[in-house]
């Protein structure tokens, strides 16, 4: 088997021009195959992770996943809102540690608006519990004196030119360009979140006490006609919130998840809804996980497509070899043999092509790693190959031999006087 397996490499180096090819086509299969596989398993767990350590997210009674959408990631709008007397009597749970309210509803140049407590900033975490850090300047103080003032993304600043000391204004709604703004109270930015990879990244936070006072004087999402309240005199009405979008809710123990749970949806007052953010974000990841494996699957033809071509080159080339396969017939060598020697020239292009996939996968993930994660917040995870990978590989590898069989298999049935016998 030695001797077989080092002629077939020998054999292999003879003819490394078009082979080469054959094994570069392997390659680039196999890199993006294994690449793909390993860009789905980090974007599902960033996915998964939009939001880590709370508990619960607490909001009015709809479906979890549409809830999910809109608390999490800024995506549609909720069918109510929940008081603020709601809000007080989930906070007051003795299984309770903190609570963050959120409202939503307002946008900046297609920016969705988040109005929120100074607790955004302590206690809202992701990926692996990480909190939330500011590339420079401050959280927002909610104090009436700075009432104004806006905590912004890292793409917000990125794609509007935006940083420290700039003046905004809010849209009402999220109409983007046409909906009608709160000019008369503009905002200034003072602090700029690091990049998170999450939809904090798009978002301008802000107070609750600030969206209560610019809309003091719009009802029905329109300015109220003969009303105008200025800046500096909405300081002076009572911009304690009445109700909020939505709740994260974060528990002293988490054993008591399931009966906080219960006690949020068995709310007297009005119909609320609690979900746990894994489970929702895991029923949600079905709805948007077709894409994923769409290109994998595409990623997958791509490989049959190079491993047709190496079954191409090897029948092309078998009427150049025909003498010299005849020859190695003649000198003792059976027709298993010539079977096993093809088989093997095929295997180990295959083996070549997909172990030179495997390192370029790898100097992508530290190459590019750092640069995904500041544009685009992906974190590429430079670790030892997941199962999925290993499976991907193997599958390549299986397919290659298969794929070596076909010649094999061809030449094993060619007679040695049909090789020696001129062709005219």
């Amino acid at each position: 088997m030695t001797a077989l397996l080092h002629l077939a490499a020998r054999s292999a180096w003879n003819r490394r021009g078009t082979l080469s090819l054959v094994m570069l086509s392997i390659a680039l299969a196999t890199a993006l195959l294994l690449s793909l596989e390993g860009l789905r398993r980090d974007i599902r767990a960033s996915f998964a992770q939009a939001v880590s350590g709370t508990d619960l997210v607490v909001g009015a009674r709809t479906g979890p996943v549409q809830l999910m959408l809109y608390a999490v990631f800024r995506v549609g709008g909720a069918t109510n809102n929940i008081s603020m007397d709601s809000v007080r009597a989930v906070s007051a749970h003795r299984a309770v540690a903190w609570t963050v309210p959120l409202s939503l509803g307002d946008s900046h140049r297609g920016h969705p608006v988040l109005g929120t407590t100074g607790a955004y900033f302590e206690h809202f975490a992701y990926a692996d519990r990480q909190h939330l850090q500011m590339a420079e300047g401050r959280p927002f103080s909610g104090t009436l004196d700075n009432l104004y003032e806006a905590v912004i993304g890292a793409e917000v600043a990125q794609a509007l030119g935006y940083g420290l000391g700039s003046r905004m204004t809010l849209s009402h709604g999220m109409g983007g360009d046409l909906a009608a703004e709160h000019a008369d109270k503009p905002f200034t930015v003072v602090g700029v979140l690091r990049r998170t990879g999450t939809p904090v990244d798009r978002t301008v936070h802000v107070s609750l006490q600030a969206i209560e006072a610019i809309h003091l004087d719009w009802a029905g999402g329109a300015p109220l006609p003969g009303l105008r309240i200025s800046a500096q005199d909405a300081r002076k009405f009572d911009l304690e919130p009445k109700q909020v979008t939505a709740l994260l809710v974060g528990l002293k123990n988490r054993a008591a998840v399931f009966a906080v749970q219960r006690h949020v949806n068995s709310h007297a007052s009005e119909p609320l809804l609690a979900v746990l953010p894994g489970v929702a974000l895991d029923e949600l990841w079905e709805v948007v996980g077709l894409g994923e494996r769409a290109l994998l699957s595409i990623s997958g033809l791509v490989a049959l497509v190079s491993l047709a071509g190496l079954v191409a080159v090897v029948l092309a080339g078998l009427n150049e070899r025909r003498r010299e396969l005849a020859v190695l017939r003649a000198v003792g060598a059976g027709p298993r043999h010539v079977l096993a020697l093809l088989a093997l020239e095929g295997m180990l292009v295959t083996l070549a092509g997909a172990l030179l996939g495997a390192l370029a996968t790898a100097a992508v993930v530290v190459g590019a790693g750092p640069w995904l994660q500041q544009q685009f917040g992906i974190g590429l995870q430079a670790t030892a190959p997941a199962a999925g990978q290993w499976w991907l590989f193997g599958a390549v590898l299986a397919a290659g031999m298969l794929a070596s069989l076909v010649p094999g298999w061809r030449a094993y049935r060619l007679s040695l006087a049909d090789g020696l016998s001129p062709r005219t």
